[in-house]
């Protein structure tokens, strides 16, 4: 027994290695958030209960974070949509504080991804019932793209007999992690098979079971796409940065048109080549925000494209998973 004793050893002291270079590959979280980056007031212009969709925007927008963010992952997107004269809805969701990242204050996305789901599915009907629309539109970072899908196909987001019937119209995505990321190649570290549950409950404990659940891979990922990428009815818009480096490789993020449904995968760098916004600021960058318009159906005013270095992170700069 010492020899298998020392490598489960190995394997815990590898993934810890594993979920502490993980850690290190986006922002840390601060000791103690400031009051208006804690996810405790929304982003201006979002949840107003009153609003009232328009003819010509019929669709309320739930705007979802990703892992270790907060609602307000969107201060700089919600403002501009609600100028165009968007019903606009952010939540914090998967609230867990049993990781050492998922303690700290203003941290969310840290729970069990289709727990997660679950609080999705209870805010678009609140939003549903409080608007009358029949439908939403999402806009998702991150984890916030596999959750919108785990929603969609197991959590009674559509009717697959009847898509006139489903609770989502359209589903843009940014940067979201659908077929999971090899985290730079660390991921490719772990081992596999019976081995790899006290792997993944060394990083759990670390960085929270959602982060686990994104590595390529993982049995979530593999059940959440075992019959397809798409839903029957639903348009997809999915933006990727060639400067992503914490969905690694970023074209894992695009998916593959099934029956009934349209997708249109994107660059953001074939919009504008310079754009340096790395993950966790890409709901940021003008370019993003031109194209979630875009998707939307709206009109966006200003530039696109910013000059390189200026109101723009280097793309050594991190973020939320």
């Amino acid at each position: 027994m010492p020899a298998l004793g020392s490598r489960w050893c190995r394997f815990a002291i590898d993934s810890l290695a594993v979920a502490l270079a993980l850690a290190g590959m986006v922002a840390t979280p601060p000791a103690a958030a400031d009051v208006s980056e804690d996810g405790s007031s929304p982003p201006a212009g979002a949840n107003d209960w009153d609003c009232a969709p328009s003819a010509t925007q019929p669709e309320p927008v739930l705007l979802v974070h990703g892992t270790w963010g907060n609602q307000n992952t969107w201060d700089t997107l919600a403002p501009e949509l609600k100028a165009r004269g968007m019903c606009l809805f952010s939540f914090n969701y998967g609230r867990a504080p049993f990781s050492i990242r998922g303690s700290a204050p203003g941290v969310y996305g840290t729970a069990d991804i289709r727990s997660s789901a679950k609080e999705l599915a209870a805010f678009v009907d609140q939003v549903r019932s409080a608007t009358g629309a029949a439908k939403v539109n999402i806009v998702a970072h991150s984890q916030g793209g596999p959750l919108t899908r785990q929603y969609l196909r197991f959590g009674g987001g559509i009717y697959p007999g009847d898509p006139e019937r489903n609770k989502v119209d359209r589903l843009v995505t940014i940067a979201a992690t659908n077929h999971g990321t090899s985290a730079e190649g660390l991921g490719n570290l772990l081992p596999t098979g019976s081995a790899s549950a006290p792997a993944d409950a060394v990083i759990a404990r670390v960085l929270g079971i959602a982060a686990v659940q994104q590595l390529i891979g993982n049995e979530f990922i593999h059940t959440l796409n075992a019959a397809g990428d798409t839903e029957p009815g639903i348009r997809y818009t999915v933006i990727a940065s060639r400067v992503d480096r914490v969905v690694t490789p970023p074209e894992a993020t695009f998916l593959h048109a099934g029956p009934g449904a349209t997708v249109d995968n994107l660059w953001v760098q074939d919009l504008c080549p310079t754009d340096s916004f790395d993950h966790g600021t890409l709901p940021d960058s003008p370019a993003v925000s031109y194209l979630v318009h875009q998707a939307l159906g709206l009109t966006r005013t200003g530039p696109a494209c910013v000059t390189p270095n200026e109101d723009q992170p280097s793309a050594s700069e991190n973020g939320s998973a």
